[in-house]
């Protein structure tokens, strides 16, 4: 058998190197035209292992052995750890600010101060904002995005449109927000500060979500977005009304969740704190909302205890006789959430394999030969962060990797650090939602309840982001050189 040692003197058939992948995106392809929008629902993730499995029989062949695949994966696993609690919390939000009757508030004020036609375009900026403001784009998805997608659905407007804006927003001020981790990341594996960084990168930034705010508006006024008649959201407010008490009390437990993560107060620790104040407003207000849930044979002090239980970890819904109200009143807390764990576990193992095995290396350094300008680089690293969401299933691969790789590149190229880093979110930070089986696509698919591939098309911000970095580069614009 070939040990591992001899690996490193041949190298890898590029061919070889590419078999998982061409089997994988044709399993999922399979899976789309089989499953359609469930194909996240346990068909994508069987496609994944049975890609890592061809990915560790390559390496194995090639002389790795099981045990350095195995603490690969379990290493992999461990760095999504995070992302899982996070992803649990924030189903148990969903739930309990629903019975709590916050989101239903949302969508009720929402509808009355904002206007059809000017809805994505508030959106977009409603959510960079506050993105910006917490450094959360998933705290920003999972709280006020899933009431723009309510109040958005209820004025007809396409889900997939009203996400894309949410998203456009959400990713725009994580770009931006020192609070971000993958904003302090970037400049760190680069070689430059924070402060530079962001500076740096407001260069492709602020022209990106220009253009995006320009095509809200303009599909907002146009109408372009409008999918649903407008008769089909009649009496949706009053609905809302009938099961909730509405008031301005509600808004208690959100804004004390934004104060906290703005304070740098740990992502988990804020949503947790948020779920427990979602379950006392809901104590406090909504008696009515309880009881349903429970049913009225129990004291109120049990009936309390099972619909906060069931909120967060089970499932909530509420029937009020209006189709829409019916459609949006529900959420699945912590339960709804296991879907989207399932594929994070099944994508971190594909891609703690093909790195193990040396196959991204592989497909990484093809990349890298023959590039001699600075297009041919920054197009390059574009490809690469892409190619590392794709393939790894993880924004923050998608940084640190390709970071390092190009890091002598640019360099030889006598470019600043700062190029780099802003390359790396301009295309690892923005792109990793747009996958399907990444990390980032299928937590933000989950939170808001919409296809990947559905709002995909939709986020403007994500796909002008790393077109403006190439743009750019191609006209040597701001490319700021090292001074020796």
């Amino acid at each position: 058998m070939i040990t591992e040692n001899q690996t490193t003197g041949s190298k890898m058939p590029l061919a070889l190197a590419l078999l998982p992948i061409i089997l994988l995106v044709a399993l999922l392809r399979t899976n789309v035209y089989f499953f359609g929008d469930y194909s996240s629902s346990g068909s994508n993730q069987i496609a994944l292992l049975i890609s890592a499995l061809i990915a560790g029989g390559i390496g194995m062949y090639r002389g790795v052995s099981w045990s350095a695949l195995r603490d690969a994966i379990s290493s992999n696993i461990s760095q999504a750890t995070e992302a899982i609690i996070i992803l649990l919390l924030i189903g148990a939000l969903t739930g309990s600010w629903l019975l709590a009757g916050i989101i239903p508030a949302f969508m009720h004020y929402g509808l009355l101060l904002l206007e059809p036609t000017i809805f994505l375009f508030a959106a977009c900026i409603i959510c960079a904002v506050l993105s910006i403001a917490t450094g959360s784009s998933w705290g920003t998805v999972g709280t006020v995005g899933v009431a723009l997608i309510g109040i958005g659905t209820a004025m007809g407007i396409s889900k997939g449109w009203v996400a894309g804006a949410i998203i456009s927003g959400a990713y725009f001020g994580d770009k931006l927000s020192p609070l971000s981790d993958t904003t302090n990341l970037a400049p760190a594996v680069s070689g430059t500060d924070l402060i530079t960084h962001i500076k740096y990168m407001t260069i492709t930034t602020v022209p990106s979500i220009l253009i995006t705010l320009v095509v809200f508006l303009v599909v907002g006024l146009t109408g372009g977005a409008v999918t649903e008649n407008i008769e089909f959201a009649s009496g949706f407010g009053e609905a809302i009304k009938s099961k909730f008490n509405i008031n301005l009390g509600l808004f208690f437990a959100p804004i004390a969740v934004l104060i906290m993560i703005a304070r740098k107060v740990p992502a988990a620790a804020a949503l947790f704190i948020g779920v427990l104040l979602g379950t006392l407003t809901a104590i406090i207000f909504q008696p009515q909302a309880i009881r349903e849930i429970a049913g009225e044979e129990l004291s109120y002090a049990a009936a309390s205890y099972y619909s906060s239980i069931t909120s967060m970890a089970i499932d909530t819904h509420f029937v009020t006789g209006n189709e829409l109200a019916d459609e949006l009143l529900g959420a699945k807390g912590m339960a709804g959430m296991m879907n989207t764990i399932w594929l994070i576990i099944c994508a971190m193992v594909f891609g703690a394999v093909l790195q193990a095995s040396s196959i991204l290396k592989r497909i990484t350094d093809s990349l890298i030969s023959g590039v001699n300008s600075v297009l041919g680089l920054v197009g390059s690293t574009v490809g690469t962060c892409l190619a590392f969401n794709i393939l790894a299933s993880d924004q923050y691969i998608a940084i640190v990797v390709p970071g390092k790789m190009y890091a002598d590149a640019y360099k030889e190229h006598g470019l600043a650090p700062e190029n780099l880093s802003r390359t790396l979110e301009d295309a690892g930070t923005v792109t990793s939602v747009l996958i399907p089986w990444n990390t980032c696509g299928n937590a933000q698919s989950g939170i808001l309840g919409v296809a990947t591939l559905a709002y995909a098309p939709y986020c403007i911000f994500n796909w002008v982001s790393p077109i403006m970095s190439l743009f750019v580069a191609g006209f040597g614009y701001k490319l700021k050189r090292l001074e020796n």
